[in-house]
């Protein structure tokens, strides 16, 4: 009904498409940009990748990637980063251990909208620190923001949707700031993304991988946040990871990932008595990243994920499968 209305009433044209998104895009970067240089944020997640690989179509060497190692990772993310940019881009990659500086600035901290705004801050800082072993000045910081993040985060237009939570990357980031953003996909959606990611050539490894929040596992640790509970956090979701590419639905749904639940629960463990933490399952369906619903995996799935993580993740007693509506699938991270 509404196609028929646009294109039959009002007579619009239907001419969006990728290549004429890219062509466009790599016009308007490189007169934005002239000859300075960017600064991108790279977490190795798709928009951030699919920015790089168009950022540096438009202007090339004045790009610099850095990928922060916050101490917020999924296990073996940072060498996995590495090594796949390595083999893949031509692309200057400088990696910073931060590590340190972002779990003392966490310490304490429960709520996810603070924690959202102090890594954002963090990130700013610690890129800003960065621009000093660059040579030639950075006056730009490259983000992978998307649509779906600036309407959750900030009124456009009068757009009259009440804030859901601030992303690290658009309400997180400080009022004055040294870099001038550079947003080349802030008006797609996450299909969009994907598909451009594609026209560019980046392997499907990367176009195709679930989204992973810019604040890490920082949202996805309930309360507080400690090393230890970030190593069982990590090692749990290492484990469903490797289950939902073995049954072959990692490609099938949105996002598939763990929760660290603040609660201990008893429980057997052979023959003794176990008083450890809760892991909840969030395993969801989407296709604009605004809304999701849980995903009906089979049976026999869910038991061999729960009966691994119990038996291998020191620290896990029980796990749960949280089914619930989402109004936005990342929200899954609070």
């Amino acid at each position: 009904m509404i196609r028929n209305f646009l294109l039959g009433v009002c007579g619009v044209k239907q001419e969006w498409t990728t290549r004429e998104f890219v062509t466009h895009a790599v016009e308007k970067i490189r007169a934005q940009v002239g000859q300075g240089r960017v600064l991108l944020g790279l977490s190795g997640g798709v928009d951030s990748s699919v920015a790089a690989a168009l950022l540096h179509k438009a202007i090339g060497k004045q790009l610099t990637c850095v990928f922060v190692d916050n101490g917020l990772l999924r296990k073996g993310e940072r060498e996995t980063v590495e090594k796949l940019y390595g083999d893949h881009f031509p692309i200057d990659l400088r990696v910073v251990d931060a590590a340190r500086l972002f779990l003392k600035r966490l310490k304490g901290v429960s709520e996810p909208e603070q924690k959202r705004k102090i890594i954002g801050r963090t990130f700013v800082e610690v890129f800003e620190k960065t621009l000093k072993s660059i040579k030639g000045r950075a006056e730009f910081l490259g983000q992978g923001t998307l649509y779906p993040d600036v309407i959750e985060s900030v009124s456009i237009g009068g757009n009259p949707a009440s804030l859901i939570k601030t992303h690290h990357n658009v309400g997180g980031l400080p009022e004055r700031m040294r870099l001038k953003l550079i947003e080349p996909l802030r008006e797609l959606f996450k299909d969009e993304v994907r598909r451009v990611g594609e026209a560019l050539g980046l392997p499907r490894e990367v176009v195709w991988r679930q989204p992973f929040p810019g604040p890490g596992l920082g949202v996805r640790v309930m309360g507080d946040i400690t090393a230890d509970k970030l190593e069982i956090l990590r090692n749990a979701d290492a484990v469903l990871h490797d289950e939902m590419m073995k049954s072959g639905y990692y490609y099938k749904v949105w996002q598939s990932f763990c929760v660290f639940l603040p609660v201990r629960t008893v429980g057997v463990f052979g023959d003794e008595r176990t008083y450890d933490y809760v892991i909840a399952l969030r395993v969801v369906e989407s296709t604009d990243a605004m809304t999701a619903d849980w995903a009906k995996l089979p049976h026999e799935v869910l038991q061999r994920v729960s009966s691994r993580i119990t038996n291998e993740v020191r620290g896990v007693g029980r796990v749960v499968f949280d089914i619930c509506l989402l109004y936005t699938s990342d929200a899954a991270d609070e």
